[in-house]
């Protein structure tokens, strides 16, 4: 999403909508219709098409997804769709589906095609392939195949096992393939994406960081007119770049209230009343609540219940803060209305938000914010993925150490203890969270990793052998992962060296640890927070 001269504050972005059947791309195929500088979101495929069409977006993409079009219960989509004038791509799924829904034949043939296939384009001026070699390299995830295209349709690839790879109806804007462009191992698949977004549905790759700067700032604007907000300040990019976002937009009519609640790294908290402060010259309160969230939090194991409680215990925090700065302001002095909160998409998404499927975890500043909530919320960066909201942090002029800073969950270690968390717990996860940070940055690896994790499994222990004597000590879990946006990730392959370093300091200098792990799975199936 690079620079380019901002856009009217009012202007509405145009939108491609992408109707998710279940797909494990859906959010990816998000990211690559923004990588090429369109506005993009997701709607399940439950979605009225009345509803849809409502939303007026300028182009639809239909992802894959893991039924077959002839099952029971199958998703379906209304032939309206495809007569109401919007230009479609349907991938994989939607590709089949588009085909029966029209009068084209779908078989389960036993052609079956999973991973890398070699595809051969038969008609190479057409929309989507033009420019791309004749034979190219795709990914396949199918076992049902197109054996007829839709009348008024221009068979464009094919496979060794599949005769109808692609089609296009370029009269009615419609197109469709079997494979899954949004996937780096297809290897002209952002193309064939950019060609149906630029050629397919005429649309112009207006999308940048300087026109989502200027249309945060007037929707900020319209939304809090002359009065107040506060901004629960976590030090994280995300918080960081919607207050820094907010204040551009209301000026000294934000404060920032910073929670320091016991539950951050080594050495953070002073880190952000520091660094922050500095860079924006913002108001910055800062509240000393660890003990009212051990408290809150004693006795609680359960991962779901300690994210309500530290999203509840937030709120209340915010509302104390409210009542003193009123307070402060005097009898003439505007009440605080407006909570201003760094939600990304992926945490609308992942909270049941987004997609319509089900809920993977609440995020503390969705799923897990109380009923009463006395704030109007104020989320500017709700629709933006995470490498977007680095990239409106540096438009922004926010120095690189808090751009390009690890991404840290806002209910902070309580999450990273699986079991009761207690000062105890704490300090010894902080210090091996520390160790693992040390070397990490030592090694210049901070910037090949999305974030390292360090994970206490507080209610396990495992027998160890230190100072010749036998111990009972605690497992600690190392899970660094690479990722663009949080939505997937792999684990990082880091140095056996630099492992070997992490885990003989951690079981030397840390009490109580006496074995170190790695987490070697992706996301899916697993997420990047154990809790």
């Amino acid at each position: 999403m690079p620079a380019a001269p901002p856009a009217s504050p009012a202007a509405t972005p145009d939108t491609v909508l992408v109707v998710d059947f279940g797909a494990q791309y859906a959010q990816l195929i998000a990211r690559r219709v923004r990588e090429a500088r369109v506005y993009s979101e997701i709607v399940p495929s439950t979605t009225p098409v009345a509803e849809i069409l409502a939303r007026k977006p300028k182009a639809i993409i239909l992802s894959g997804g893991p039924s077959s079009v002839y099952a029971e219960g199958a998703p379906r989509m209304d032939r309206a769709l495809f007569e109401a004038g919007v230009p479609v791509l349907g991938l994989c799924y939607g590709f089949q589906l588009m085909a029966v829904t029209l009068g084209g034949t779908v078989d389960n043939t036993g052609a079956r095609e999973y991973g890398r296939t070699d595809l051969t384009v038969t008609k190479p001026a057409s929309t989507l392939f033009e420019g791309t070699p004749a034979r190219q390299q795709v990914w396949m995830s199918h076992g049902d195949a197109c054996s007829a295209a839709p009348e008024g349709f221009t068979v464009t690839a094919s496979t060794s096992q599949v005769p109808v790879a692609a089609f296009e109806c370029d009269a009615r804007s419609l197109y469709g393939v079997q494979h899954h462009p949004e996937v780096m191992h297809t290897t002209h698949g952002q193309q064939l994406l950019e060609h149906f977004l630029y050629r397919g549905a005429g649309l112009q790759p207006t999308w940048t960081t300087a026109n989502v700067v200027e249309e945060s700032i007037a929707a900020v604007r319209a939304q809090v007119g002359d009065r107040r907000a506060i901004c629960g300040l976590s030090g994280g990019v995300d918080s960081a770049v919607a207050a820094a976002l907010v204040q551009r937009a209301i000026g000294d009519r934000l404060t920032c209230v910073y929670v320091d609640h016991g539950l951050m790294r080594k050495g953070e908290s002073e880190q952000v009343e520091k660094d922050f402060v500095a860079a924006t010259g913002v108001r910055l309160k800062v509240v000393d609540a660890e003990e009212r969230f051990l408290a809150a939090l004693a006795g609680v194991s359960d991962p779901e219940q300690k994210r309500k409680i530290i999203g509840r215990e937030f709120i209340r925090v915010f509302e104390q803060a409210q009542a003193e700065l009123v307070a402060a302001a005097g009898a003439s002095g505007e009440p605080v209305e407006f909570l201003v909160q760094g939600t990304l998409y992926p945490d609308v998404v992942e909270s049941g938000g987004g997609t319509g499927t089900a809920n993977i975890k609440s995020h503390h500043n969705v799923g897990g914010l109380p009923e009463d909530l006395e704030f109007q919320l104020v989320e500017p960066l709700r629709r933006l993925f995470k490498d977007e909201v680095r990239m409106v942090g540096q438009e922004l002029g926010l120095p690189d150490e808090i751009v390009h800073r690890q991404p840290f969950p806002g209910p902070g270690l309580g999450i990273r203890i699986v079991g009761e968390v207690t000062r105890e717990r704490l300090d010894l996860l902080r210090e091996a969270d520390a160790i693992a940070r040390e070397e990490l940055t030592a090694a210049g690896l901070d910037r090949d990793i999305w974030q390292c994790p360090v994970v206490l499994l507080a209610d396990v222990r495992s027998v160890g052998v230190q100072g010749d004597g036998r111990t009972y000590g605690h497992p600690i879990v190392l899970r660094p992962v690479s990722s663009e946006d949080a939505m997937t990730a792999d684990w990082s392959r880091l140095p056996y060296e630099v492992l070997e370093r992490i885990s003989t300091r951690i079981t030397n200098e840390v009490d109580e640890v006496n074995r170190v792990v790695l987490d070697v799975t992706s996301k899916p199936p697993g997420t990047i927070e154990w809790e």
